[in-house]
């Protein structure tokens, strides 16, 4: 029972909080809290977050710690508290006081956020000091990842550093009721800072570059812009012939690109939009969403081509809007790079690399230091897939079940690569990389290793990598001497990472279906259905292996997997069975991958779900040669879809080919399909088809280990699950046998996850051999 006495007693608390509490006008809101309740002490920043001390009566701190919860800054979270009571010292009034840098950092950086409202109509407001500056932000808005360098999440620690505030900007900054007060990035006009203009090889100082990147894009002509994360290269989206240029001196003929709207009634214009999506491209992240796009002639059809989605995004910086905003409708808006290299972020960096590329270039000087591609999420079946974990999300870590005692680095896969670190309950992970094929992408990928290290004062105890033996990833783990190196089988990591991600603490059954990944029998894998957790498995089910003619030059080239695969169906001659298909390919190279097949003991053998998908799409006439990553399975699930869109219709009868354990027999599937495709059905019926039969057989499998084992939760991971129509179809079957079944949302279901996994099973493994 609370006393009189003990309402009227004065003390003093102590609070220690991480999470997201820096940058995000936490400290101000801290203040107003304090003072409000006529509280004294302080609060100030440290390593690990934001430290407070209050005095006071008791029901005001009482009341303190409990609106310090509920009502959080918008961009704020706290993940952890500790309170701690101290001796009274009579402080005179509550203030913020400077930061602290000691101990271990376990504070969260805030990612980069889109431009806020606020800020906004200060920027289009013709009386306001910051009218049409590109730069504006305010605590609640603006660059945060891609400028810090190091912690605490001050100025002096960012590239902001550079720029000395004026007497406005820096009397903003220093008061606590402004919504400016210690905004790191905080500039204006006067102080911060600027544009420029490049073109003719050299700087127009006498050339307003907003003006001149305007007259260029309305001109049909490619400008590279300096943006948050890096630059983009930037078209006018409604003008085709651009488009066409803009694709032939990107190298990417056919990948759809990504455009950049005006606003959301250009979106409701182009794209069918739901309330989930209105939801991402209006928040914070500001992602690339994967929209079904609406029959329109607004939209240079070489933007998507066939493809039935476009990826969209709204502006999430000034500069942006300042383009956009009464000049255009779209504007293509790709990644500044060549073909699969990392994206150009400095100035004379984007000059050397897109000289070729871009007609002018949008340049501005504060420097980015780190690359950060746009995110990429779609929202279908009711939930959100993120496909790409960048800006916006980066450097937010995921929590997990419990904490371990080891800090691990995990160095991810070779395709669509991400590092991360496990410390605690948390994991990190960087921002996407991308592909390590090429020197560029390899120092990408060791900066992004540094920069975790410094900016978290991480250093790792255990390095976790693939099992594959020629991943740069593994390479460069099994380099570094001074640390151990745990390899983790490609597929346990992906069934690992879904697992972590739903806090799954039991056994699954995993369908884990990918094109390719490094087997623990030395053969491809990715058609696999495991039973395991987050530091065992076994290999339960796969597809039958087939010879990979070729090695990976079958990715780029499905139709050598059409041999391969009719060959296992007991077809001799593939040319005389369908001419329309692989008539274009010369005579003596099919000849010669017949002859290869005949061979005995020929390899490499594949169980990849992923090539399956390829040569089906081929078989159907979707594509014999892939330009870019999965293009070809890609080609499959849009035809499905046109298929299911225009209306559908009857389906042949359901496929022969029976669930097994062990090798799944999956040649009946390719057999019908053929013989329905002799027969005059049409390629995009069959597309249809296959991914129901194909879906419908390995939910059967599912439901045969279930049997065996008595596990009732499924889990879904790989890259085979970024297509929409087969994950729908699989998640209806196991659901409606009512089966748990986990899916990714926050963490990628390609490889751009598996980072996750990784360091998971190296963290269980070592823990369960230390019999701790």
């Amino acid at each position: 029972m609370v006393t009189l006495h003990d309402k009227e007693m004065r003390v003093r608390r102590q609070l220690v909080l991480d999470g997201v509490v820096q940058g995000v006008g936490f400290r101000p809101f801290v203040h107003r809290l304090a003072s409000s309740l006529h509280l004294s002490g302080f609060v100030c920043n440290n390593s690990a977050g934001v430290l407070i001390e209050v005095e006071g009566a008791v029901p005001q701190i009482e009341s303190f710690c409990r609106r310090l919860h509920s009502e959080l800054p918008p961009l704020a979270k706290i993940d952890t508290s500790t309170l701690t009571s101290l001796p009274l010292k009579g402080d005179a009034d509550f203030s913020i006081t400077t930061s602290i840098s000691s101990g271990a950092v376990s504070t969260l950086i805030s990612a980069d956020i889109a431009v806020c409202a606020d800020c906004l109509r200060e920027m289009f407001d013709p009386t306001d000091r910051r009218y049409r500056y590109p730069f504006t932000n305010c605590t609640n808005c603006g660059p945060r990842y891609t400028i810090v360098d190091n912690v605490p999440y001050d100025r002096s620690n960012t590239s902001m550093s550079a720029f000395q505030m004026c007497e406005i900007c820096r009397a903003e900054y220093e008061n606590v009721a402004d919504r400016r007060y210690h905004a790191q990035p905080v500039a204006c006009p006067a102080c911060g800072p600027r544009l420029s203009w490049y073109t003719d090889g050299a700087i127009q100082p006498d050339l307003d570059p907003l003006a001149e990147t305007v007259a260029y894009l309305r001109a049909g002509r490619i400008v590279a812009i300096r943006g948050l994360g890096g630059f983009h290269l930037a078209v006018d989206a409604t003008n085709a012939a651009a488009v066409l240029r803009l694709r032939q001196r990107k190298l990417r003929a056919e990948k759809p690109l990504a455009i950049m709207v005006a606003d959301l009634s250009v979106v409701h214009q182009i794209c069918d939009v739901s309330e989930g999506d209105l939801k991402w491209l209006l928040s914070p992240v500001a992602p690339i969403m994967l929209l079904r796009r609406k029959d329109n002639a607004v939209i240079a059809e070489s933007v998507a081509f066939d493809n039935t989605r476009y990826g969209v995004m709204l502006p999430y910086t000034p500069l942006h809007h300042l383009l956009l905003k009464d000049n255009f409708i779209a504007l293509v808006m790709t990644s500044a790079n060549l073909s699969d290299e990392p994206i150009a972020i400095g100035n004379e960096e984007a000059i050397s690399r897109l000289g070729d590329v871009a007609d002018a270039f949008l340049l501005h000087d504060r420097d980015i230091l780190q690359r950060c591609d746009d995110s990429v999420v779609m929202s279908t079946a009711g939930r959100l897939s993120v496909m790409r974990r960048a800006r916006g999300f980066v450097p937010s870590p995921v929590r997990l079940i419990r904490k371990h005692q080891q800090s691990i680095l995990a160095c991810g896969a070779e395709l669509k690569n991400t590092i991360g670190y496990l410390r605690g309950n948390r994991f990190f992970f960087s921002q996407h990389i991308g592909d390590l094929d090429n020197p560029k992408a390899l120092q990408f990928f060791e900066e992004s290793i540094e920069h975790l290290r410094k900016t978290h004062q991480f250093e790792p105890e255990l390095i976790a990598c693939d099992l594959h033996p020629d991943y740069l990833s593994t390479r460069w783990a099994l380099a570094q001497a001074v640390l151990p190196v745990m390899r983790v089988q490609h597929h346990h990591a992906h069934l690992a990472s879904v697992l972590a991600e739903h806090h799954c603490d039991h056994p699954a059954v995993g369908i884990i279906l990918d094109g390719t990944g490094y087997g623990s029998d030395a053969t491809i894998w990715g058609g696999e259905v495991l039973i395991g957790d987050t530091c065992d498995f076994e290999r339960f089910a796969w597809l039958q292996p087939v010879v990979m003619p070729g090695g990976e030059s079958a990715i780029k080239h499905p139709w050598k997997m059409v041999i391969s695969y009719l060959s296992a169906a007991g077809v001799e001659d593939a040319h005389s069975l369908h001419q329309d298909v692989l008539g274009p390919i010369k005579a003596e190279e099919k000849r010669t991958i017949q002859q290869f097949l005949l061979r005995r003991g020929a390899r490499p053998l594949t169980s990849s779900c992923g090539r399956l998908f390829d040569g089906i799409s081929a078989i159907l006439g979707f594509g014999l040669h892939s330009s870019f990553e999965a293009q070809a399975a890609i080609n499959l699930e849009q035809a499905a879809l046109r298929f299911r869109n225009n209306g559908g219709g009857a389906l042949p009868a359901a496929t022969s080919a029976t669930p097994t354990a062990g090798e799944i027999d999956f040649i009946p599937i390719v057999r019908e399909l053929l013989d329905h495709l002799l027969s005059g059905i049409p390629a995009e019926r069959l597309a249809f088809w296959f991914h129901l039969q194909l879906a419908d057989l390995f939910a059967a499998v599912a439901q045969l280990a279930v049997e065996k084992t008595g596990i009732r939760c499924i889990a879904l991971s790989g890259g085979v699950f970024q297509n929409e129509l087969f994950t729908e179809h699989l998640l209806a079957q196991l659901r409606s046998r009512g089966y748990q079944v986990l899916v990714h949302s926050e963490v990628p279901t390609n490889d751009g996850g598996l980072a996750l996994g990784q360091a998971l099973i190296a963290a269980n493994k070592t823990t369960r051999t230390r019999g701790v």
